[in-house]
């Protein structure tokens, strides 16, 4: 018996101990974090491998190695890229189950895992997976506010998808409805702007991750376009050299009709080679140049087409490139453009989608109306309302001019705070276009809605946002219905 109990001690304490995974965010793995935000993947991926050699049981490094996988996939969308890491989402799952449950960060960075790998998925054309990897984000971010309500992590992340799923245009709603997602814009705004004015360190950790949701949201959903960039001045983001803001400011400023501020932000960010390569800068840089009507917009263009391996964007630059040729006279090169359009890149944004559907139809845009949008898409609008001075509906032929003439006048009249000349300039498009096919219509009806608004008349407001939603079969329907969708939401205080 006495040789059985020593054989027995034996094995116990020669066998080896299995140590249990644990969540420590340390000081390494925070320092990794802060270099992975800011888009230094190659200086964030050192640190990790540091710590998983130090700590091997620690799993926020794993966690962390698919932050490096996200920016990768969702800014540069390299098929290649993708074949390679595309397994790397359910190891990273079935990793973070061995952690102990008693931990917030047990839920939480598995709805960050599930979460961003939705968002690359859309960029891959995986929609259903997307979609159903949102709905797994979202319910383990509920789950985990339930379980752990003072952990602050939660309202960034929890409020982010409540505000998306708030907005989920008509055209996805089938998709909504089957995942049983349910949000709120007023309650997820709500919980992004508690999350920022906490001062606890999770808060400061999370700090730049959640201002990049923040604005993208308030800047989309709540249309506070001007706020927006408030906020960047005045909490003097450092948009030099964290990219992570570089590309945010300057993607707004270029939706935002500021070209001159976006090719400011581009022509100061820092160039060292830590940080990711992004062929979208070229591609920001062209636009920012294309809505001056700048003759070396071509050269950016073409550089972001030959180095990006995506398909977003693809069809839409293509269409910006034959604009470009077709406005300097060379018919030629712009065919040639325009046909690589229904050769190249995908169908998974409206304006891809609107690109293809114009190259098919064989018919080029009026070269004064292209003018006049592309200088006020910039925020040139004097020079925009010079090319259209003396102008009227009598001077083009074709209807469909018609139509583009009025709302591009409304446009430049809003931009230039002329809004009763604007109002009126959008009904005459409103009339003109409403059971056509182009978006200008419908757009116009978002664009008096935004004014009324403005002006605290949310009664006319909600009523012209209705009239947007309920014009059917247009260009850029579900991307025109969230807006606004949007719209009624803030006016209903929802």
């Amino acid at each position: 018996m006495r040789s059985l109990f020593l054989l027995f001690l034996l094995s116990v304490f020669s066998s080896p101990i299995i140590a249990q995974k644990v969540f420590d965010f340390n000081a390494q793995c925070q320092q990794a974090y802060r270099e992975i935000i800011q888009l230094k993947l190659n200086n964030g991926k050192r640190i990790l491998e540091e710590e998983k050699k130090n700590h091997p049981n620690n799993l926020i490094p794993d966690f962390l190695d698919n932050y490096i996988d996200f920016f990768i996939l969702f800014f540069n969308e390299d098929p290649a890229e993708y074949k390679i890491r595309k397994d790397n989402l359910e190891k990273r799952i079935q990793l973070m189950d061995k952690g102990p449950e008693s931990s917030p960060l047990f839920l939480f960075t598995k709805s960050i895992i599930h979460f961003q790998w939705a968002a690359v998925k859309i960029k891959f054309g995986n929609n259903w997976d997307a979609g159903w990897g949102f709905r797994r984000s979202f319910l383990l971010s509920k789950e985990n506010q339930k379980k752990f309500p003072s952990f602050a992590p939660n309202e960034m992340l929890f409020g982010a998808m409540q505000v998306a799923a708030g907005t989920i245009p008509e055209g996805y709603k089938w998709l909504s409805s089957l995942l049983g997602i349910k949000g709120s814009i007023k309650t997820g705004m709500k919980q992004l702007e508690n999350f920022l004015s906490e001062n606890d360190s999770w808060a400061a950790l999370y700090r730049e991750e959640a201002i990049f949701y923040y604005l993208y949201l308030k800047f989309y959903i709540e249309n506070k376009k001007d706020e927006v960039f408030a906020f960047i001045t005045q909490k003097n983001l450092d948009v030099r050299n964290n990219h992570l803001f570089t590309y945010l400011a300057a993607n707004l400023g270029v939706n935002n009709q500021q070209s001159d501020y976006a090719l400011h932000i581009l022509s100061q960010m820092n160039n060292d080679a830590a940080y990711l390569n992004m062929p979208l800068w070229d591609m920001e840089i062209g636009y920012a140049r294309l809505y001056h009507l700048e003759p070396d917009a071509a050269d950016q263009l073409k550089k972001f087409l030959s180095d990006f391996k995506g398909k977003f964007y693809v069809k839409e630059v293509l269409q910006r490139l034959s604009w470009y040729y077709y406005l300097q006279g060379d018919q030629q090169k712009a065919n040639e453009q325009r046909k690589l359009i229904t050769e190249k890149g995908g169908l998974e944004t409206e304006s891809d989608k609107q690109a293809q559907k114009e190259a098919i139809s064989g018919k080029w845009p009026n070269k004064l109306l292209l003018k006049a949008r592309l200088l006020n898409d910039g925020g040139y609008h004097q020079e925009a309302l010079q090319i259209l001075q003396g102008k009227g509906s009598s001077d083009f032929l074709l209807p469909e001019e018609q139509l583009e003439f009025a709302y591009r006048l409304a446009r430049i009249y809003d931009d230039l705070g002329r809004k009763e000349e604007a109002i009126s300039a959008y009904l005459t498009a409103m009339k003109l276009g409403e059971s056509r096919r182009e978006y200008f219509a419908a757009r116009a009806a978002l664009q008096i809605g935004y004014i009324y608004e403005k002006r605290q008349d949310k009664n006319r407001a909600l009523a012209y946002f209705q009239k947007c939603l309920n014009m059917k079969n247009h260009d850029y329907k579900n991307s025109l219905d969230q807006k606004a969708k949007a719209g009624i939401a803030r006016c209903s205080n929802e």
